[in-house]
C-alpha cells in the first residue's frame, strides 16, 4: 500500500465562490486505499459532460470561474484532483509520481463513472495529462478546451521551464498561494489561502515537488511514446470540436506554444487571446467558458 497523507477536510472550509459538495473514491482499480476527490454537478444522465484537469500546483479549485457557466448551460462537471493535489490523498514518496499513476487514475476514475459526451477542459499538467486520453476513448469524447499546455513529446521546453523546474527542485518549502497570487494580479488573499488549503505543511507537498520534474523535455522520459502516439492522434484522427484560449502573459506555455499546438489539433480554430491572463488562465475563466460554449452550440 502507497503512504499517503490525507488533508484535514476543515481546511476547506468556506474557500471564496467554492460551495461545491466533495465526492471521493478510494478503490479505483490499482489505487486501493488512496482516496480521490472530484466535483460533481449537474445532470447525471443524458448531459454533455465537462472534465475539468488542474495542473501544477493549483487542484479543481482553479476551475471556480468557468464550473457555473457550464452548469448554467445545463452540463455535468467533473473536476479531479490528482492524487497530490485539492482534497485527494497525497503520497508522501516522490518515487510514487510518475506520469502513468496519474494517467491511469484518471482513465480509472472516467471508467468508474462511466463519463460520455465528454469535453476535455485541460490545462497546463492537465493538458499534459488530459491530451493523451481521448485517443483511448474516441467513442467517449466529443469536444476540447485547450488552454497553456502542451504535449510532452520529449522536446525541450526552454529557458523558462529550466527555471521553473529548478525553483521548485531547489526550494521545497515554496508558498503555492504567493505563487498565485504573484501571478493573478487582483487575486484576494483568502482565494491564495485557498490554494494553499491542501498543504498543511511541506510534508504533503510531494506532488508539487514532483510534477515539474516528470515534464517529457528529454526523448527517454516516460510518457514520450504515449504523448508522440497522442499526438498522431490529434493531428490525424481528432473528430471534434475544439476551443483554444491562451493567457498571453504566460513566459512558458503562452503564444508560441499554444501556436504550435493550435496546428496539431485537427480543425482546431484560432485561439481566444486572453490579453491580461497568465499561466493560470482559469482565473479569467468566465469568459473563456462562455465563448467555448457559443463555440459548442451549447446553452
Amino acid at each position: 500500500m502507497i503512504k499517503s497523507l490525507r488533508t484535514p477536510d476543515e481546511r476547506f472550509q468556506a474557500l471564496p465562490a467554492w460551495d461545491y459538495a466533495p465526492n471521493y473514491v478510494d478503490d479505483l482499480p490499482g489505487y486501493q486505499g488512496l482516496r480521490m476527490h472530484y466535483v460533481d454537478e449537474g445532470p447525471k444522465v443524458g448531459a454533455p459532460v465537462f472534465l475539468c484537469l488542474h495542473g501544477e500546483p493549483s487542484w479543481a479549485y482553479l476551475y471556480r470561474k468557468m464550473i457555473p457557466v457550464f452548469l448554467d448551460a445545463g452540463a455535468r462537471v467533473i473536476a479531479p484532483d490528482f492524487f497530490g493535489f485539492g482534497r485527494s490523498d497525497k503520497p508522501v514518496e516522490d518515487e510514487a509520481y510518475t506520469f502513468h499513476f496519474h494517467r491511469n487514475a484518471v482513465k480509472a476514475l472516467i471508467e468508474r463513472l462511466d463519463l460520455n459526451d465528454i469535453g476535455l477542459v485541460c490545462q497546463d499538467w492537465g493538458g499534459l495529462i488530459g491530451l493523451t486520453l481521448p485517443m483511448d476513448y474516441t467513442d467517449r469524447f466529443t469536444r476540447l478546451i485547450v488552454m497553456n499546455t502542451s504535449i510532452g513529446i520529449g522536446q525541450a521546453a526552454g529557458p523558462g521551464f529550466d527555471a521553473w523546474r529548478d525553483y521548485v527542485a531547489n526550494t521545497p518549502g515554496f508558498d503555492v498561494g504567493k505563487l498565485m497570487k504573484r501571478s493573478t494580479p487582483g487575486m484576494s488573499d483568502a482565494e491564495a489561502a485557498a490554494y494553499n488549503a491542501p498543504f498543511p505543511d511541506d510534508s504533503y507537498k510531494a506532488g508539487v515537488r514532483r510534477f515539474p520534474a516528470l515534464v517529457q523535455t528529454r526523448p527517454d522520459m516516460e510518457g514520450v511514446d504515449t504523448g508522440l502516439a497522442a499526438l498522431d492522434f490529434w493531428r490525424n484522427k481528432w473528430a471534434g470540436e475544439s476551443f483554444m484560449a491562451v493567457g498571453m502573459q504566460d513566459p512558458v506555455l503562452g503564444p508560441p506554444a499554444m501556436a504550435w499546438l493550435q496546428k496539431q489539433i485537427r480543425n482546431c480554430p484560432p485561439a481566444m487571446e486572453v490579453v491580461e491572463a497568465g499561466h493560470f488562465v482559469q482565473e479569467h475563466g468566465e469568459a473563456i467558458a462562455r465563448a467555448a460554449l457559443a463555440r459548442f452550440n451549447l446553452g
